[in-house]
Order: structure tokens, then C-alpha cells, then sequence
């Protein structure tokens, strides 16, 4: 018995926030996957739970000068990776709302990481409905669509 309990400790993480974590990035990878976008489920998922990891190692300092700071170089960091998924091709810029799923991602694995999992749950759901909900907006709407995809120039 004390082997497996062993095994299975994982703290300072808990079973049921990182179980919260992976379901969270699941649920907004799985969207981005199926409407064939480059953050899939496996992207979405490591991102949430990477930032659940380092929003619990915040939290576990208990001095809020130190949470602060390393929950702001996880937003530093997450910037990073969300700005090298935006690109300008012929003239049409892509991957914008790609950017903007990895800042919503990281922001549910830090919601996660603080002691709010059915919040960072919440907010994957409303993600995927803001992405369904616009994309079908636009699809039906013809003056949604104004400016779509249309090129850049100077």
C-alpha cells in the first residue's frame, strides 16, 4: 500500500487540478483539431497543464510578490509561443486566433493552478463557444466575413 501511494503522490499537485487541466486544454484542442487548426489536443493540453504546474508553484510560495512575478514570466513566456504561431503569408496574416487560444489556454491552466478548476473548465467551454459561435456568425453573416482573410498591406 505504501508502494502505490508513493507512486501516486504527486504533490504539490492534486489528481483532480491536473485532471481539471488536461480536460480544460482537451476541450479547446479538441475544437482546434477538428476544425483543422495547428493548436490541437495535444498542443492545448501540454500548455494548460504546463501552466497549471507553474501557477501551483506560485501559489505554493504563499508570498504574493513571488506569485506575482512568476505568474507574470508565465505570461512573458506564453507571448513568446503565441507570437510565433502568427504569420504573414502573400500578404494575409494567419494564426491570430491561434495566438489568442494559447493566451486563453495558459490563463485556464493558471485559473487551474490557483485553486479554481471548475472555473478554468468554465472558461474551455466558453472559449470553444466564442470560437464556434463566431465562426458560424461569419459563415452565415456576409458582412461578418468583411475584411476576412482579405490582404494586408502597408
Amino acid at each position: 500500500m505504501d508502494i502505490l501511494k508513493a507512486v501516486f503522490d504527486i504533490s504539490p499537485f492534486c489528481w483532480t487540478e491536473l485532471f481539471s487541466a488536461m480536460t480544460a486544454g482537451a476541450i479547446v484542442g479538441l475544437e482546434r483539431q477538428i476544425s483543422g487548426k495547428p493548436i490541437g489536443i495535444r498542443t492545448s493540453i501540454l500548455i494548460c497543464i504546463s501552466t497549471y504546474v507553474f501557477a501551483t508553484f506560485a501559489d505554493f510560495n504563499h508570498e504574493p510578490a513571488i506569485d506575482l512575478r512568476l505568474i507574470g514570466q508565465i505570461i512573458t513566456g506564453i507571448g513568446f509561443l503565441g507570437a510565433g504561431v502568427i504569420l504573414a503569408r502573400d500578404g494575409i496574416v494567419i494564426g491570430v486566433t491561434s495566438a489568442a487560444c494559447i493566451w486563453i489556454l495558459a490563463s485556464i491552466g493558471i485559473t487551474i493552478g490557483i485553486g479554481h478548476h471548475a472555473s478554468g473548465i468554465k472558461l474551455s467551454v466558453l472559449a470553444v463557444i466564442i470560437l464556434r459561435g463566431v465562426d458560424t456568425a461569419e459563415k452565415r453573416i456576409k458582412t461578418l466575413r468583411k475584411g476576412l482573410h482579405e490582404r494586408y498591406s502597408k
